[in-house]
């Protein structure tokens, strides 16, 4: 529950990562956890290593447009 959802027991003598990475940030099954997450992490054939980058959110403000094809239309009478 630690691992996924980031719950804190009070007194556990061994809070450790289970299914993630040790080094992993934040907790995946949480709604704020973006789905992407914030590294990726891949194996480079030039560097011959595995290198963690950050991911570039493409949104981090969404602004909705609430205006609807459908008031474009003229309004008939009937």
């Amino acid at each position: 529950v630690w691992d996924m959802y980031g719950v804190y027991f009070t007194n556990h003598p061994d809070l450790r990562r289970i299914l993630t990475d040790y080094g992993f940030e934040g907790h995946p099954m949480r709604k704020d956890f973006p789905l992407p997450g914030y590294t990726e992490v891949r194996y480079d054939e030039e560097q011959k290593r595995v290198v963690i980058e950050p991911i570039e959110l493409s949104q981090d403000y969404r602004k909705f447009d609430l205006n609807t094809p459908w008031e474009t239309f003229p309004k008939v009478s009937c």
